[in-house]
């Protein structure tokens, strides 16, 4: 377990940079958080550093996007479960494939597919501070 502190938008690079040296083997990531406290801002800063050039916003109506590294070509999927009602649904659009793939997972509001999630994931909670500054925190279960 370990935090990482983002003081404004302009230091979010060097946070993202940090959450990748972190990251470690694992693959699937699940971002906690308020509504507004800078999940998708966070996984658009860490896709980029990982070498994403195309356009990185939130899925929450398509469910999940799909990303590729143009550095690396690895595969990133970014999740925003928000708007599914159930963990059926969830197992309709083949999650269990994609946190099970091998490829990058960062997933929003991840409370709402649990029990999908593998006994690895590394759970990441972002809070807010005060004047806009943010705390990352990861934990790992395994």
């Amino acid at each position: 377990m370990f935090g990482i502190q983002i003081k404004n938008l302009d230091s979010i690079k060097d946070a993202a940079k940090e959450f990748i040296r972190q990251m470690g083997n694992h693959t699937v990531f699940a971002f906690n958080g308020k509504m507004g406290a800078g999940k998708t801002t966070f996984i658009k800063a860490v896709c980029e550093e990982l070498g994403v050039n195309d356009v990185i916003n939130s899925p929450t109506f398509a469910i999940v996007n799909e990303y590729r590294s143009n550095t690396t070509c690895e595969l990133i999927y970014h999740f925003d479960f928000y708007r599914i009602n159930s963990v059926q649904e969830a197992l309709q659009i083949g999650a269990e494939d994609y946190f099970e793939s091998g490829a990058l997972c960062f997933i929003e509001w991840p409370e709402k597919v649990e029990a999908l999630l593998p006994d690895d994931t590394v759970f990441v909670e972002i809070t807010e501070l005060e004047a806009g500054a943010r705390n990352v925190k990861l934990i790992s279960k395994s």
